[in-house]
């Protein structure tokens, strides 16, 4: 199965949830990340990847941005926010059927917030709040295999 989990410039909340996830599935999953306003080949920002150091997982990040390649590779796209859903829905019509919020999917409530700009802290906190929502993913998704 093929992930893709989308935020908004792909430097911080998605490209961790993708290294977070491919980490705790041990590469049992094809997984990439994009984003909705990314400038191509930024770097993840210095706290996600201090985030991900800490845990001890590697991963060496390009951003990209969500294009018709990566719509029609995805089995399954996760956003961070309903805003991003919309934006998707938007420009890609016809994905619905694979086209969710990380939460919704899980079945949560609410958005992952963006940590952008905040200090070493919060990125902490989003990365918490993403492996809790991705070990609720996992699980999901090993009753699909």
């Amino acid at each position: 199965m093929k992930v893709l989990f989308v935020c908004t410039g792909n430097t911080c909340r998605s490209p961790m949830a993708e290294a977070l996830f491919r980490d705790k599935t041990e590469g049992g999953f094809e997984v990439k990340s994009a984003g909705v306003s990314a400038y191509v080949g930024q770097r993840a920002s210095e706290h996600a990847r201090k985030v991900l150091e800490l845990r001890g997982i590697a991963h060496d990040h390009a951003a990209q941005r969500v294009d018709d390649h990566l719509i029609a590779w995805a089995d399954l796209i996760l956003t961070m926010t309903h805003g991003h859903k919309a934006m998707i829905q938007q420009y890609f019509p016809g994905v619905a059927h694979k086209l969710y919020t990380l939460k919704e999917f899980v079945g949560e409530s609410g958005e992952v917030a963006d940590p952008y700009g905040g200090d070493f802290t919060l990125y902490q906190h989003c990365a918490t709040e993403l492996e809790q929502t991705l070990d609720k993913l996992h699980e999901k998704l090993r009753g699909w295999l």
